[in-house]
This record gives structure tokens, C-alpha cells and sequence, in this order.
């Protein structure tokens, strides 16, 4: 295959091996995948596959998602704040059963077709291209959702500043509710090395060597699934995806540091099928303290 036929400068083997080893915890990738053009545009059709539970979660699992959470609301109408509402598939569902919903993620072409299907379906959803680590609203929200683990991948101080603006945009009496990663079947989530070589794929529409590798840092409790594309005459690129997981005493206490405390978990809301969902996902629902 041509990809493989360049010189060793081209390649810089030494440089490879040095970015593909195992980094310091939370250290940086070179690259960002969900404002990738490219790539961006293949996460809406994975968004959108209702067959797999990558990007978002097959429908069946959305739905009992937000039946479990909204069991939990003594009103009938709330206004929700969506992070990472991706191309809406969550906010449809919600606006569908009447609820106000403002969505927010930071992938424009994700917005952009979380738009454009509102308008076709006759939703009136507010869908806002933002990080949602700089929201800044005030006694808003009855109920803000954080939902696809989002919350395991932000660091720690990211969490923080993020459970702080939760706090300042619920209204009293407002809930957080969101999913984690918890401590089961690790070795599975973990997973193993794997590699391709192909002329065109998700990561590039050019030719491309793809290296994964997992990494377990059991100290900190935390994950690294590792992605480097080697392309010929370009610097390696470095995709790295940083997760967390806890117990459910962990996030108590994670969560009574900063101003919340749990109302309600479950870890039985997804359906049994792998290691990233079933009693491998625990939810919850937190209220601000008094």
C-alpha cells in the first residue's frame, strides 16, 4: 500500500512511538474530534444510526432515559437545559412531550441539523453552537441534563466550574440529572490494541494508518482510549478521550463538595447489552443543598 512506502523521515518511526506511549493523566491530545469538519460530519450519521450506541444511544435507550428522569418531576411542563445536546435527539423527545427545551453543544454541524429537523418536526427549540462550560444563566431551569457519560470525560476542575453554573441555572427546587461510568467489568471497558490501514475512513477522507490503544490509570480511576492517524508528509495526529468512573460513593462526595446532593440513582435504567450500558451506567438525579 502506498501509505506504507514512505521513508523513515517521512514516517519519523521515533516520533510515533513517542506520542503513541502512554501520556501523563488528562494530558492533552494534538487534535479535537467534534470540531473536525470532516470527522464531525461522520459522528451525525453515527448520531443518527439507531442500529449502534456510538455517539448516542439507540432509541429505546433514550426514551427510558428520560422516562426514569422525568418520573422524577412533580411538574408536568419544565423548562430544560440540554449540554451536549448533540443533533437533538434527546430535545426532540423532550419537546415532543411538551417540555421548553434549550440545546447546546459545541459541534456546529451537529446544531446545524438539530436545527434543521426542528423546523421540519415543528419544534420550537432554542439550539445554541456554545461550550457548555461557559453557560451563564441565572434561576432559569427546572432541570438541566448532561447525558452520554459527558460528565466522566470533563476533568476536575471543568467539573467543577461546570456543577457551579448548574447551580447559578437551576431554579429553586431545579434538579441536575446525568449518567456516569461506574466501577463494573472494567477489565471490559478497558478493551484492547487495534489498528487499520485504509484509503479512506472516519478519521480522513484520504489514506490513513489508525493506532488505538487503551490505557488504565487505576490510581485516579480513569481511562484513556488513545487514537493516533498517520497520514504520509503530515504530523501524526493525536486523538485522546479521557473518562472517569466512580462508585456511587464517589460521586456523592464529589457532588456534596460542590453544593449538590443526590435525591435519586439508579443503575437500572439502561438495557443489559455491553460494558457501556445496562448496571455498567448509574444515573442520577441531584438537587442543590440547602
Amino acid at each position: 500500500m502506498e501509505l506504507l512506502h514512505t521513508n523513515v523521515n517521512d514516517m519519523d518511526i521515533t516520533n510515533i512511538i513517542r506520542i503513541s506511549n502512554r501520556p501523563k493523566v488528562f494530558e492533552k491530545g494534538t487534535n479535537q474530534m467534534w470540531t473536525d469538519p470532516y470527522i464531525s460530519k461522520n459522528l451525525i450519521e453515527i448520531h443518527l444510526n439507531p442500529e449502534v450506541n456510538l455517539a448516542s444511544r439507540k432509541p429505546d435507550s433514550i426514551h427510558s432515559s428520560l422516562d426514569w428522569i422525568l418520573n422524577f418531576a412533580s411538574v408536568p411542563k419544565l423548562n430544560i437545559l440540554d449540554l451536549g445536546c448533540g443533533p437533538g435527539l434527546y430535545a426532540e423527545e423532550l419537546a415532543k412531550r411538551g417540555h421548553k427545551i434549550t440545546g447546546i453543544d459545541f459541534s456546529e454541524n451537529s446544531i446545524y441539523y438539530a436545527k434543521e429537523q426542528a423546523k421540519i418536526n415543528g419544534y420550537d427549540i432554542d439550539y445554541i453552537v456554545q461550550n457548555y462550560l461557559e453557560i451563564d444563566y441565572q434561576n432559569q431551569f427546572d432541570l438541566v441534563i448532561l447525558i452520554y457519560t459527558d460528565f466522566c470525560v470533563l476533568l476536575p476542575a471543568e467539573q467543577e466550574l461546570l456543577l457551579s453554573k448548574i447551580k447559578k441555572a437551576l431554579k429553586p427546587g431545579g434538579v441536575f440529572a446525568f449518567d456516569f461510568n461506574n466501577d463494573r467489568n472494567l477489565d471490559q471497558k478497558v478493551g484492547a490494541k487495534s489498528w487499520e490501514a485504509v484509503e479512506q475512513g472516519f478519521w480522513s477522507p484520504e489514506p490513513y494508518l489508525w493506532l488505538s490503544e487503551p490505557f488504565h490509570y487505576p490510581e485516579k480511576k480513569v481511562l484513556l482510549f488513545q487514537h493516533t492517524v498517520i497520514q504520509e508528509n503530515k504530523t501524526p495526529k493525536v486523538y485522546r478521550f479521557w473518562t472517569q468512573y466512580y462508585s456511587m460513593s464517589d460521586m456523592a462526595k464529589l457532588l456534596d463538595k460542590n453544593g449538590f446532593k443526590i435525591l435519586e440513582n439508579s443503575d437500572k435504567v439502561l438495557p443489559e447489552e455491553d460494558c457501556w450500558l445496562g448496571n455498567n451506567i448509574s444515573f442520577v438525579i441531584a438537587g442543590c443543598k440547602e
